[in-house]
């Protein structure tokens, strides 16, 4: 059902022109009744776009997590279905994020092609033909990092943001705004790199200025 909703929305954003990924517990195999149909576009688009395809619209959103971190749109859909892209173009470690937690394009999606992939209890999900094996990540990160095909880095700091959660609980993100019907995504950030110099000085650097 959820992969089936994935590939749907998978192949509206490919016809749009743009190239999509599954990612997360769908990609992995191991769903929930909790689990949502997460989609990223790796580089950045014209969000018109990507909102074309799709008539049902429930929220747009940006998001920044840290003053230095991408800024990234969220459109989402019925169905807990979410699309995320990049406002301009992430660094390794952030496109390294979404292969942590296990990338599937659309074809590896419809061959039912199963990745492992690390979720948000730091438990590293690997698939085998019956379900899937789980190991802990806490002290194996350079194992698990070669699994995956990602650096060590990436491993150490989803433990350390993980674990620093658990013991502080969320701390927000540095940045939210809803979009109103009338806004697209790029006025509304063209606007927030405006009156935000730490957002401006992200976009320049990412922009090689």
């Amino acid at each position: 059902m959820l992969r089936d909703r994935a590939k749907t929305v998978m192949e509206k954003i490919e016809k749009a022109g743009c190239t999509p990924f599954v990612y997360g517990s769908v990609a992995r195999g191991d769903v929930s009744a909790t689990s949502d149909v997460d989609i990223i576009v790796l580089t950045p688009v014209s969000s018109f776009r990507l909102e074309l395809p799709f008539q049902s619209v429930i929220r747009r959103e940006l998001v920044q997590a840290t003053p230095s971190m991408v800024l990234k749109g969220h459109i989402y859909l019925e169905g807990d279905t979410v699309v995320t892209f990049p406002l301009f173009r992430l660094r390794p470690r952030e496109e390294e994020f979404y292969r942590w937690g296990g990338l599937l394009n659309t074809s590896e999606l419809d061959a039912q092609k199963r990745v492992p992939g690390v979720d948000k209890r730091l438990i590293l999900i690997e698939p085998t033909n019956q379900g899937h094996i789980e190991s802990g990540v806490i002290g194996h990160e350079e194992v698990v990092a070669r699994k995956l095909g990602v650096s060590p880095g990436i491993a150490e700091e989803r433990v350390r943001v993980l674990t620093r959660r658990d013991e502080v609980g969320r701390t927000g993100v540095y940045l939210t705004r809803v979009l109103h019907d009338d806004e697209s995504f790029e006025e509304v950030a063209r606007d927030l790199r405006d009156r935000d110099p730490a957002l401006r000085r992200t976009y320049e650097r990412r922009q090689g200025r």
